[in-house]
């Protein structure tokens, strides 16, 4: 289990920024808030957790691996740079198709950048000026390796310069502030201007997943404005600038509640897959019926 607590701002921000049906979208294991915001249905993390034979992935793949291709959301390989080339193959392939106006979008963390996988896509996708947006969630921790053991730069962002893309910085705890950005470097993608790598800086507010208590974060960390809870920031905003009220928030927090829950009771009901009996592949053969 890979929580996303403390980064929902970040990722959702992305999300809900690119084009269901059109845009391409890779997102990771802590990318739940940006799955919904890009339109995947609850019902499909509910069913590959659950291992239903109707989720995305038939009951055959590990929870987090989970992925839509045909509608634009392949499924993760890997969480340390590998989906920033699947997407860049993506674009290409969307270019030789005549679409130049599909933007294709992936999540890595800090330590991801650190990866041959990232250098190797991100120099593609810059001589090849891709449509691309690279969300980097600069949690400060490659697991537990802190930032100042990773990279020298002052910031990730710097190292868009040494591949001649467009690079941004942002407080990843800001819900507004993460969407005025993503929204302009999606927009900037769409109309040409190449990839945009945008940087996050925030916290991880639980461990790397279940199995980790996250002790090597210093208590001091946590109680910086990167530790900051950005759901609890982005509700201050909307009673703040009254775009919402506190019966509003409510209610919504009921009806999200409501929705978990049918589709987790939906799934469990659901059948399991059953090898004897199937045959299914994701590709099959043109010499097989």
């Amino acid at each position: 289990m890979y929580l996303g607590r403390g980064q929902e701002a970040f990722s959702a921000a992305l999300g809900v920024s690119l084009e269901r049906g059109h845009d391409v979208f890779a997102p990771l294991i802590r990318d739940m808030a940006g799955r919904l915001a890009f339109g995947e249905p609850l019902l499909d993390p509910a069913r590959t957790y659950l291992g239903s034979a109707l989720g995305p992935m038939r009951g055959r793949d590990g929870n987090i691996h989970r992925g839509r291709p045909a509608e634009g959301m392949p499924a993760m390989i890997s969480h340390l740079g590998a989906m920033v080339s699947v997407v860049c193959g993506m674009l290409m392939a969307r270019r030789f198709k005549g679409d130049l106006t599909a933007v294709g979008a992936t999540c890595v963390g800090d330590g991801a950048t650190s990866t041959g996988a990232f250098h190797e896509a991100v120099n593609l996708a810059a001589v090849e000026r891709l449509p691309l947006v690279i969300a980097v969630a600069n949690n400060q921790f490659a697991y537990s390796t802190p930032t100042e053991r990773q990279f020298a730069c002052r910031d990730l962002a710097d190292r868009a310069v040494g591949y001649g893309i467009e690079g941004h910085t942002v407080d990843g705890t800001d819900l507004a502030a993460c969407l005025m950005v993503f929204g302009q470097a999606v927009a900037r993608a769409r109309a040409g201007h190449g990839p945009q790598l945008v940087v996050g800086n925030l916290l991880r507010l639980t461990g790397h997943g279940a199995h980790d208590d996250g002790s090597y974060v210093p208590e001091a960390l946590k109680q910086t404005a990167l530790g900051r809870d950005c759901l609890d920031l982005a509700r201050q905003h909307l009673l703040v600038h009254a775009l919402a009220t506190a019966a509003e928030l409510e209610r919504w927090d009921r009806e999200v509640s409501d929705e978990v829950q049918t589709a987790v009771a939906t799934a469990q009901k659901d059948p399991a897959p059953e090898a004897a009996r199937e045959d299914w592949c994701a590709f099959r053969s043109v010499l097989r019926p």
